[in-house]
């Protein structure tokens, strides 16, 4: 069974070439465009990675990654923020809230695929 990545990001052409990015790797992909769908479909789909944007409509990505972790059902579901957002002060927030990577964009391709499986492999 292929492992399960929830994108969530507001723009679009980066949803859609991390996407075919990813499928293109064996990934069941699924996407959000705001942080409100992203949470809906994190408690529907029981992703086992979350690409997470901070700057998105309704909800950020610190608010879904603080609410990810403070529910004990969606708490070990791997979170890697990927974000424009590259100052020392989001990433050390982003860290402190729970993100398990933090990838700025724009981003090395090879750099991002590498996190993902790195975060997948089941532990030894």
């Amino acid at each position: 069974m292929s492992q399960h990545i929830l994108i969530v990001d507001d723009e679009k052409n980066i949803a859609i070439s991390v996407d075919y990015l990813l499928r293109r790797e064996g990934f069941e992909v699924s996407v959000a465009h705001d942080g409100e769908e992203g949470l809906r479909l994190i408690r529907e789909e029981r992703p086992d990675l979350i690409l997470l944007d901070i700057m998105m409509p309704k909800l950020d990505g610190f608010q879904v990654c603080e609410t990810v972790r403070q529910d004990p059902a969606l708490a070990d579901i791997r979170i890697v923020m990927l974000t424009a957002k590259g100052r020392d002060a989001e990433k050390e927030k982003g860290l402190a809230l729970g993100a398990d990577a933090y990838i700025t964009k724009p981003f090395s391709t090879r750099e991002l695929i590498s996190q993902v499986k790195a975060l997948l492999e089941p532990s030894a």
